[in-house]
């Protein structure tokens, strides 16, 4: 029953290298191979545990206690971590996996049970796997917060840097106010790792988290390995409002910081005070950071993409949307057309951007990301001149 073992667990598990969009078709497909061959899941404690039945995983463990943490299936993975990522079945009965997840601990499956994805680290856990989340926006477990209590209680390490990784490109918390009862930030480990998490927090605007993790303690006032504290980064970044969120005196910026903070808030009076008051500095901000209009346009910041393109920024400029620096990697007119901003992306066309230039990560057209990102008005606009076609 090998075949039937190996493809009933690649579809019931997360896949980190598919789209959101085939979920539901992996998902039914797993339950329709459950269904054809229920034989597998009363004799490989793998699909037992991916499945969460508990009555068949108890069974296999009282007769081969060694297979609680063998590894095995299409991801030599223990069971648990099959419990843990498995996405299959939106509708499984939490007392089903917390029982599958009990049964598992006290029988002696590492809490902590990892893998290394692409054999990369930090590596990806349990807990890693019950939280979700991730560059794609992989689901949560839909047992999420109450199985990962279950891995905490068993002593699974609340430093989980794969999972803070992957739960912080939203703004949801939960996952953050859960890891702090058990001892997140703990040592210097864990305060490194917090200290990552303010510095994404800040950067893209997560106020409530900003307020979390310095109630926690974190320091929010030390600067960051690349200079600036973490007041600075925010008013350089466009979040003058996190400021306060930080609870620390509001900083006195130099003047290129001071012309990146009035930019990137669209304040033109304070930007033109600037500029008359230290006029050699624009040239030297455009060698500096040659990519702000690339951050102010995937964040939202038309007004910002105009005052910096007036005062004579490239409209082709290369910078990076994730965060603020300058790699050239993408052009103001890729930020547009992720977000859909018809109106920008109509902006940038007018001031001459060029949308048959490619991206330096995944090489695509600002047209091919209006179309990967769903987003038909801004693909439809960029057409005639789109070298990839409709």
């Amino acid at each position: 029953m090998r075949a039937p073992v190996v493809a009933y667990l690649e579809l019931a598990c997360l896949s980190y290298a598919e789209d959101d969009d085939e979920a539901p078709r992996r998902a039914a497909a797993a339950a329709q191979l459950l269904a054809e061959h229920p034989v597998i899941a009363r004799t490989d404690p793998h699909v037992a545990a991916a499945a969460s039945d508990v009555d068949s995983l108890a069974r296999q463990l009282a007769d081969d206690p060694e297979a609680v943490n063998r590894a095995g299936g299409p991801h030599d993975w223990p069971p648990l971590l099959y419990l843990c990522y498995a996405r299959h079945d939106r509708s499984l009965d939490e007392a089903a996996v917390l029982a599958t997840a009990r049964l598992l601990l006290e029988s002696g499956a590492d809490p902590d049970a990892r893998f290394h994805w692409q054999g990369l680290d930090p590596p990806f856990t349990a807990l890693t796997g019950a939280f979700g989340g991730g560059e794609r926006g992989q689901p949560p477990h839909p047992h999420a917060i109450a199985l990962a209590r279950v891995l905490l209680d068993a002593g699974a390490d609340p430093n989980d840097g794969q999972t803070l990784y992957n739960r912080q490109f939203t703004p949801d918390d939960s996952h953050l106010e859960l890891l702090f009862a058990y001892g997140l930030g703990r040592g210097e480990a864990g305060a490194a790792l917090l200290r990552d998490q303010l510095r994404w927090a800040i950067t893209h605007g997560m106020t409530d988290r900003a307020r979390l993790l310095a109630a926690h303690g974190v320091d929010v006032e030390t600067p960051f390995p690349s200079g600036p504290t973490p007041a600075a980064l925010a008013l350089t970044s466009g979040y003058p409002e996190m400021v306060a969120a930080l609870g620390v005196p509001a900083p006195t910026l130099t003047p290129p910081d001071a012309l990146t903070a009035a930019a990137l808030t669209a304040d033109r009076a304070t930007w033109d005070a600037l500029r008359a008051e230290h006029p050699d500095e624009i040239e030297s901000l455009r060698a500096q950071r040659p990519g702000l209009t690339v951050w102010a346009a995937s964040h939202g910041r038309p007004g910002a993409v105009g005052i910096l393109l007036d005062a004579g920024w490239p409209v082709d400029a290369m910078g990076r949307t994730d965060v603020p620096r300058d790699d050239p990697w993408q052009t103001a007119l890729h930020a547009a057309a992720q977000a859909g901003d018809v109106a920008l992306a109509r902006d940038l066309l007018a001031r001459g951007a060029d949308p048959t230039i490619r991206d330096a990560q995944f090489g695509g057209t600002p047209g091919d990301w209006a179309r990967f990102f769903q987003h038909p008005e801004v693909a439809a606009l960029l057409t005639p001149t789109d070298p990839d076609g409709p």
